[in-house]
């Protein structure tokens, strides 16, 4: 199938005037005054008057309440082609996307510079996290006619999500100086909280800013934690690029989500821990893909111990970056991304973790919302375990894959990556299965 694409011409995040910023400043005027702020009596506008200007930013209500920081200055953003998510469909199950070096060469451990076994094996993960379970599910098996195993990181204490183990290798290998100035990250989920727990347990000033249109109850949960939130921009990516510039500007060290040799080294430990745990024959490890640091992560450890095994990604239909970037043979942005299962929803895969993958993977598997629905309930029906869409994107991608492929009796591994499931999913769950049925009836 040939992909249907353009070229993206590349525009600068924050514009050169002020109606362009991510803050939607609507109002600049040159004053000379003592520097204070000061709030209008509509909640959503706040008035910062400095010794120069007075910038006014349009913000939601709630955004009061942080503390604001100066605006970022227009920064490079590198041209990378946009890509429909629709321009790539096949047959869930199907290894569609498998990078072509599997044709050409056997598997390279040629890791640049970096020695990913030693870095995984020597990861400080566990002052802080837990080796979770590998847990037998027997209904499913016997359904399938295969051995499938869930790896439960979502029972990761304190954030429920893999995600704590990257944050904290990273953040533990900081010198003293680094850990004084404090870290800052952006994120709406899983990540923010592995970083605030992270920050937590080292004694470190951390910020997190989120988009103002994550959910409070998401807010709240990272304060709890103890760091800092800033609401700032309409999308990742604006928060993204606030975050890098207050680093920047603060002396703060920046803690990326996926796309750091720390991160993907501590995310590698779930496959370390795989291997140690399943003492059979393996065949794949299914794993779930948003910016590829858990995948790349448990591929450079598996792959350098036990070479024969696959290791398999699974994507969304509708949030297939690493299907595509692989495709391509290059990184690429989503044009347009669906959200249902928002941990994985990333428009752009990292520069490391592509890299990695499109060595040391065997492909990825595509999935709908129905089978991710289908699969949470398998996880209920197995463990009495609720997991959010993205932590049963890899038990959807084993089952397709097991069926397509006819597997009999072989050992199979599906990463249960998250559990930060909301209510309005349940209520899609629950309409899927209904559906389903009355179709049957």
């Amino acid at each position: 199938m040939e992909a249907l694409c353009f070229e993206y011409s590349s525009t600068p995040l924050f514009g050169t005037t002020p109606c362009h910023s991510m803050f939607q400043k609507t109002k600049t005027l040159t004053i000379n005054k003592a520097e204070k702020s000061h709030k209008n009596q509509l909640s959503n506008i706040t008035a910062t008057l400095t010794n120069q200007k007075v910038e006014i930013f349009h913000r939601a209500s709630h955004l009061n309440s942080h503390k604001k920081t100066k605006l970022p200055k227009p920064t490079h953003i590198p041209q990378l082609m946009r890509v429909p998510a629709e321009s790539l469909v096949y047959e869930s199950g199907f290894l569609g996307v498998v990078p072509k070096r599997l044709a050409e060469e056997s598997h390279s451990h040629n890791h640049k510079d970096i020695n990913y076994l030693n870095e995984i094996l020597l990861s400080k993960v566990y002052d802080v996290a837990v080796e979770t379970p590998l847990e037998y599910a027997s209904k499913l098996s016997e359904k399938l006619d295969v051995h499938i195993w869930f790896k439960r990181e979502d029972l990761q204490p304190g954030v429920f999500s893999f995600k704590l183990r990257g944050a904290y290798n990273m953040m533990a290998k900081l010198s003293r100086e680094q850990l004084r100035k404090g870290v800052i990250c952006c994120s709406a989920g899983n990540h923010a909280q592995g970083v605030a727990l992270s920050a937590q347990k080292l004694g470190v000033d951390a910020v997190v800013a989120m988009p103002t249109t994550t959910p409070e109850i998401k807010l709240k949960t990272v304060e709890r934690l103890g760091a800092t939130v800033v609401l700032v921009g309409e999308s990742y990516a604006e928060a993204q690029e606030y975050a890098k510039h207050r680093a920047k500007e603060e002396g703060r060290t920046f803690v990326p989500g996926f796309d750091h040799p720390d991160i993907i080294a501590g995310q590698g430990t779930v496959g370390m821990e795989i291997v140690r745990q399943l003492r059979a024959p393996l065949h794949a490890i299914f794993v779930p893909v948003g910016g590829g640091g858990l995948m790349a992560g448990i591929a450079a450890y598996v792959k350098s111990v036990s070479p024969e095994v696959k290791i398999i990604g699974v994507e969304p239909y509708d949030a297939n970056s690493m299907a595509l970037s692989l495709y391509h043979g290059q990184r690429i942005v989503l044009d347009k991304m669906g959200n249902f299962a928002e941990g994985v929803a990333i428009e752009e895969v990292g520069e490391e973790t592509f890299r990695l993958c499109r060595e040391l993977i065997d492909g990825v598997v595509l999935v709908s919302h129905d089978a991710i629905c289908a699969s949470i309930k398998d996880m209920f029906d197995e463990k009495r375990s609720i997991l959010e869409p993205a932590g049963a994107l890899a038990i959807a991608g084993a089952k397709a894959y097991c069926k397509y492929y006819g597997l009999q009796g072989e050992n199979v591994v599906a990463v249960t990556s998250g559990a930060k499931s909301k209510f309005h999913i349940h209520n899609k769950i629950k309409i899927y299965h209904i559906r389903i049925d009355f179709k049957m009836h």
